[in-house]
């Protein structure tokens, strides 16, 4: 008895020594690594497409007040919004309500981007439109450009920044307050004079009156 329970006890020992050797068994061994020895990947995530643009069709606006012009654009999805003096006379638009639309770029009935600016070419409410918006003067150059007939608080704009300028009324010798409603009667030096920073004189009439 005591030498079958010796060998029992020695088969037993036996078995459980060749368990403990054997790299295959156990929960605490390490799982194989991936083939080539590289661990494996977490799967690359894509970035979203960029947004589309957003397009929506423009209301056709003229003959609107610019208040009322401004606020269907904007109900229509078009936010970036402006406006100029379709006379030409760089006219701030400081109360809207105020002013009528004449044109607008792009023109109504269009499908566009909602990203486009919007631009409206106004004059005031008591005004007429004019057939094709008048441009504002540019920059002079070396020479004195005709301005005669401008509005002249553009015409001020549109020279030099250091240059020294006189303004004086031609019909009633009033102060000129406010060049943007005064118009150009006269100039000095003529058109086509060389500046060279010499001195620039005018004499503006009220912009509804008749220069003398």
């Amino acid at each position: 008895m005591r030498t079958h329970h010796t060998i029992a006890l020695l088969t037993a020992a036996t078995a459980l020594a060749l368990t403990a050797c054997d790299p295959g068994t156990g929960g605490s061994g390490n799982k194989p690594a991936a083939p080539g020895g590289a661990a494996p990947s977490a799967a690359s995530s894509s970035a979203p497409p960029p947004s589309a643009k957003k397009t929506a069709t423009l209301p056709d606006l003229v003959g609107k007040g610019l208040q009322a012009a401004q606020d269907e654009a904007q109900a229509a999805g078009f936010h970036v919004l402006t406006s100029h003096d379709a006379l030409g006379r760089d006219r701030l638009q400081a109360l809207d309500r105020n002013w009528k639309v004449c044109s607008q770029t792009p023109p109504g009935g269009a499908s566009a981007d909602t990203g486009t600016t919007v631009d409206f070419g106004a004059v005031k409410l008591e005004e007429t439109c004019p057939a094709v918006d008048a441009p504002a003067p540019g920059p002079a150059g070396a020479t004195m450009p005709d301005f005669v007939g401008q509005g002249m608080k553009a015409v001020r704009a549109a020279l030099p920044g250091n240059a020294s300028i006189t303004v004086k009324d031609a019909v009633q010798s009033r102060m000129v307050l406010q060049e943007s409603n005064w118009k150009v009667c006269s100039q000095d030096p003529k058109a086509g004079t060389a500046l060279n920073g010499r001195p620039v004189a005018f004499t503006v009439a009220k912009t509804e009156k008749t220069c003398p």
